[in-house]
């Protein structure tokens, strides 16, 4: 498939399109919006604390600002003496309550409150 180029002036300025995705505009290139990947994250075994309460842990994806978590569980009782950051460390404890997804969980950046990681290979058979 051959890309066409087309110029077109005018009074004042000029404009080439150089395919469906690219204009040039004035001696500048403009591409589509949608044409640009957005950033994507993709981390390992986090805790994410939500808007509203909701502790959430899994395996947490990052594609702008749309998030997932997948083997995702709601944190129910945190069952600890030293707070979040000592399940993300250690691991569940004998006490902490963990409530399965069973799915995929989404979730838009703006809702996030805190990210912690977790030490992997405390939580791999837990998630």
């Amino acid at each position: 498939m051959t890309k066409k180029k087309r110029k077109i002036t005018k009074k004042g300025g000029s404009m080439e399109i150089m395919n469906a995705n690219e204009v040039k505009i004035n001696g500048i290139d403009y591409v589509r919006k949608d044409s640009i990947s957005k950033e994507t994250v993709k981390g390992g075994i986090k805790i994410i604390i939500l808007q509203r309460g909701w502790i959430i842990v899994g395996r947490f994806e990052r594609n702008g600002s749309d998030c997932k978590v997948s083997n995702a569980s709601v944190i129910r009782n945190w069952g600890t003496s030293k707070g979040l950051g000592e399940i993300a460390l250690g691991g569940p404890t004998n006490n902490t309550k963990l409530d399965k997804c069973y799915g995929l969980v989404q979730f838009d950046y703006l809702t996030v409150v805190a990210l912690i990681d977790c030490k992997e290979e405390k939580w791999v058979n837990e998630i």
